[in-house]
C-alpha cells in the first residue's frame, strides 16, 4: 500500500465520523418565539434575540402583534408580555407573516433589508442585497 492509499483510507474514516448537516443552508433561518403562559398573559421569552435577528424596531413589532393578535402588549426588558392566554402556533404564524411582510425582500427573498421613512406615513422597504424598494403602509 503506498502512502496515498493511506491518505485516502484516512478522509474516509474521518468523513464517515462527521455529523450530518443539520441546517438547510440558508444562512436565514426564521425565528421562532419561545414562550410560555402565566395565569391569562402569554410571555415571550426571546423577543430581544428575536428583534435582534429580524433587525426591526422592537416598537414596530409589538405594535403589528397588537394589532393581527387584538390584544395589548407590553415590552418588559427582554420580554414581550401578551395580555391573553394564546397558543404558540397563533403567535408564531404572526411572526412569520411579520418576516415575510416587513423584513424579507420581494424581489430576491433575502433578508438583508430595512424599512425607510418617507414622512407621512410612507414607508418603504429597501433591500441592501438587490436594491429593491417596495412601499409598505
Amino acid at each position: 500500500m503506498s502512502s496515498q492509499d493511506d491518505y485516502e483510507q484516512l478522509l474516509d474514516k474521518l468523513y464517515s465520523k462527521l455529523p450530518e448537516k443539520t441546517s438547510s443552508g440558508e444562512r436565514f433561518e426564521m425565528p421562532r418565539f419561545e414562550f410560555f403562559t402565566e395565569g391569562n398573559k402569554t410571555i415571550v421569552k426571546n423577543y430581544k434575540a428575536v428583534i435582534e435577528k429580524i433587525r426591526r424596531d422592537p416598537e414596530f413589532l409589538s405594535k403589528y402583534l397588537s394589532k393581527e393578535l387584538a390584544v395589548p402588549v407590553e415590552v418588559q426588558g427582554e420580554r414581550l408580555i401578551l395580555q391573553r392566554r394564546l397558543t404558540g402556533d397563533i403567535v408564531n404564524r404572526k411572526l412569520e407573516d411579520f418576516i415575510n411582510k416587513y423584513v424579507m425582500c420581494k424581489e430576491c427573498k433575502r433578508p438583508d433589508t430595512h424599512i425607510e421613512d418617507l414622512g407621512h406615513k410612507v414607508r418603504n422597504i429597501v433591500c441592501e442585497a438587490c436594491g429593491a424598494r417596495k412601499a409598505i403602509r
